[in-house]
């Protein structure tokens, strides 16, 4: 059975694959595609709706993306957000000029909850806006049914061509409604039933493996993070023993974490799969040594990371894919396609421009971490793995600020041992989305005893997200952090002084590096 689709026009905004994302969490089924795609097409899929997403440019610059008028005849609802608003209004014959007030962050928006994409929507509800232009007249045709005192076109609609925009950003969590907009979009204006769920992801996606790889022989990046877990019993699924997972040690993971990955993933896990595990502490020390720039120590990591892969890879004999646990967050972060680079990943900014593997596989690309842990699920996986913290593929290189020492990881690995063993005691482990210690650079004068100390600050975060795009501080009781503070300055040497990180995402990123 064909499953019903909604496919997302990209204009080169960072939320493209979270829009997506939205209309799958509505049981829809959900792609991205460029603006470039034709028309016909477009036509062959036979989308139940399309939606155009945010972007960088100004419309009426002649460099910037447009598309055809003749999408808005072809009777399909359309939805336009941020850029994507103004690009239907300009291209329907409204108005779009600079904003005499930028708009960025939360803010009160008014709508006219007659509208059907506004059905249950309060009648003042917070939205996350960020744009420099706006709509200043909408087309003939459409009615205005949102705006802020600086924005007097927020949301338009056209109800008899099922034409809607809004110039805020729906399927960002900081909307607090925005989920009920993409329903009302997609199964009120859409028309859809929603028939789609994530077992249908595992088996295409298995299909598709199978069909790719063949009788090929792959070697999976086997890290022990949630991603990577995932992706290796995937394809350990789709094609057994055919598939090699290569586990590098580091020296950078957590405490015990080399041992726990063996146990679940080794010759007595319940994985039909080969195991390899390689020690390579003190060579990641060695060319880590003087390094403190965050870039350059997460492309130091992931160009290593590779040359192991590849020197296991010839040991193996002739490895035609290599299988990596990217996902959508680390993609975008690292700046592949239109967006702007953030920071690296190992696995994916990282590469050095040489690899020596016929194609780089990565199942897990487009879908974000809490997509991958229902991946897990449905693969059986059990819950103590698919729901273990995050963890990234540089490891603590870019959880210990500035240059990387054997003494510095010691002591993160310490601290951080005690942060989550308390968190989870307090019971609070499960409400948060990621939370992990980390190694400032900065040392300051304490005092223990009747001695004067100069020691290292601990840095705590813990934040609460869905999909790691976005994210908020978490209000940690007082009573847990103080248990945790006088743990780690008593336990750990080296440390006399915690801190606890208040900042969400944006401004910052989750990771300190």
């Amino acid at each position: 059975m064909k499953n019903e689709l909604v496919i997302v026009l990209d204009f080169g905004g960072q939320y493209n694959q979270l829009i997506a994302r939205r209309v799958r969490e509505c049981n829809v089924y959900c792609e991205v595609k460029p603006y470039t795609m034709p028309l016909e097409e477009i036509k062959e899929l036979q989308p139940k709706g399309i939606i155009f997403t945010g972007g960088p440019n100004s419309v009426y610059d002649e460099q910037s993306p447009h598309i055809a008028k003749e999408i808005f005849e072809m009777g399909i609802p359309i939805l336009g957000i941020c850029y994507g608003s103004q690009l239907m209004a300009y291209t329907l014959g409204g108005k779009v000029e600079t904003a005499p007030v930028s708009e960025y962050g939360h803010t009160e928006v008014s709508v006219e909850t007659s509208d059907i994409l506004f059905g249950d929507v309060a009648p003042t509800t917070v939205c996350w806006m960020s744009h420099t232009d706006y709509i200043a007249q909408a087309p003939e045709g459409f009615k205005i049914t949102a705006k802020t005192p600086v924005c007097p076109i927020a949301a338009m609609s056209c109800e008899e061509k099922k034409l809607y925009a809004t110039q805020f950003h729906p399927e960002v969590m900081h909307t607090a409604e925005g989920m009920k907009m993409l329903s009302n979009f997609v199964y009120k204006v859409c028309g859809c039933k929603g028939d789609w769920k994530m077992a249908s992801f595992v088996d295409e996606t298995v299909e598709k493996l199978r069909e790719k790889i063949g009788d090929g022989k792959v070697l999976c990046a086997l890290s022990g993070g949630v991603d990577s877990s995932v992706a290796a019993v995937l394809l350990s699924r789709a094609i057994g023993k055919q598939l090699t997972c290569v586990f590098v040690d580091h020296g950078l993971l957590r405490k015990n974490e080399g041992d726990e990955v063996e146990a679940v993933f080794g010759p007595e896990g319940p994985y039909e799969l080969n195991f390899i595990r390689v020690n390579a502490q003190q060579r990641f020390y060695e060319k880590l040594k003087g390094v403190e720039e965050p870039e350059a120590k997460r492309k130091i990591i992931g160009a290593e990371f590779i040359r192991v892969f590849e020197e296991e890879a010839k040991k193996i004999g002739s490895v035609d894919f290599l299988v990596q646990g990217t996902i959508y967050p680390d993609v975008i972060e690292s700046g592949l396609g239109k967006s702007a680079v953030i920071k690296s990943h190992h696995n994916v900014g990282g590469l050095p421009d040489v690899v020596d593997f016929k194609e780089i596989v990565e199942p897990l690309r487009m879908l974000f971490k809490d997509e991958v842990r229902k991946v897990g699920l449905e693969l059986g996986m059990p819950d103590y793995l698919v729901f273990r913290q995050p963890f990234p593929g540089p490891g603590l290189g870019i959880r210990i600020i500035g240059e990387v020492t054997e003494e510095k990881v010691k002591i993160v690995q310490e601290a951080d041992y005690i942060y989550r063993e308390e968190i989870a005691k307090a019971g609070v482990d499960k409400s948060l989305g990621q939370y992990f210690a980390a190694l400032t650079n900065m040392r300051s004068v304490g005092v223990m005893g009747d001695f004067r100390t100069y020691d290292y600050a601990i840095a705590l975060r813990a934040v609460n997200t869905s999909d790691f795009m976005t994210a908020d501080a978490a209000q940690i009781p007082w009573e847990v952090l103080s248990k945790v503070t006088n743990r780690i300055v008593n336990e750990v040497k080296g440390v006399n002084r915690v801190m606890y990180d208040c900042t969400g995402k944006p401004p910052a990123t989750i990771e300190f590096e």
